[in-house]
């Protein structure tokens, strides 16, 4: 798995000190951004406890100001992300996992050979609990896609990518905790809300209730899931990793300080803020 042998970890999993859920994107942008000059690949581990991210779309909808205030007012950080993908509840039972990684040349574009890759560190994470993880879009999953990841037939994990001119982050939320009705059903809300000016017309997905599940829920995984999946995901990369690999990723490392995540995330509020009215 010559594909893993270079990666750096980066686990902010249980770094729950950041209430703005922009935090981790922007972090992502000044990290991609760095990856692309030829700075060190990463995978990396978040978490935030009451969140719920849109995609573009979503906060395009004539209702999504609205309903923003409605998560905010509930306690939920709000924001609108700068990747691919629609709207996503996040809570401690869900990990989310990135990989941040170059371009294999300059202006090639093989997005289906980079989600193939976060789908491959996925199933080799899950390979001990035995479940077998299927690929395709989920009838009545929020966020869905062509790369659904789903264990009979309910989706547990989608995947988006947010690409710069010389690097790339492939994003997975992982549900490995909790139910994954109830979080269906904060989505399926939130649609209502959203598109109400429009009389239900409006193109968003139409989230059911039993289309999805955790990890928790589908597996043998147990209790902890959230844990137990972001240990397996570290034991994954490390099982991999050579020391020639290592001494290069290294010598490309570096975290940016915080005043400049805070600046990146003022910049994608200006960009991506939901539309109001």
């Amino acid at each position: 798995m010559s594909k893993f042998t270079d990666l750096l970890i980066l686990d902010r999993s249980n770094d729950l000190t950041e209430p703005d859920v922009l935090y981790p994107f922007a972090l992502e942008e000044l990290l991609c951004r760095h990856v692309g000059e030829g700075g060190a690949p990463l995978v990396h581990l978040w978490r935030h406890p009451r969140a719920f991210v849109m995609g573009l779309r979503d906060s395009r909808l004539p209702g999504a100001g609205k309903a923003a205030e409605w998560l905010e007012r509930d306690g939920y950080s709000v924001a609108v992300r700068n990747s691919g993908g629609a709207a996503v509840p996040l809570d401690l039972g869900v990990v989310n996992l990135s990989l941040i990684l170059p371009k294999r040349r300059q202006g090639e574009i093989d997005f289906r050979d980079d989600f193939e890759r976060m789908v491959e560190l996925i199933r080799l994470t899950l390979q001990e609990t035995g479940a077998s993880v299927s690929t395709g879009e989920v009838q009545g999953a929020y966020c869905p896609g062509d790369f659904d990841l789903s264990i009979g037939g309910r989706k547990f994990c989608g995947i988006a990518q947010r690409r710069q001119a010389h690097a790339y982050v492939v994003q997975a939320f992982v549900v490995a905790e909790g139910t994954g009705r109830q979080k269906a059903r904060l989505a399926r809300e939130f649609y209502q809300r959203a598109s109400d000016q429009a009389g239900g017309g409006s193109d968003h997905p139409r989230v059911t209730e039993e289309s999805m599940a955790s990890l928790e829920e589908l597996t043998g995984i147990g209790g902890g899931a959230a844990a137990k999946f972001a240990d397996g995901v570290k034991r994954v990369i490390r099982d991999r990793q050579t020391p020639e690999g290592m001494e290069r990723a290294a010598s490309g490392l570096w975290l940016p300080e915080r005043d400049q995540v805070i600046e990146m995330i003022c910049m994608l509020k200006q960009r991506y803020g939901i539309r109001k009215g």
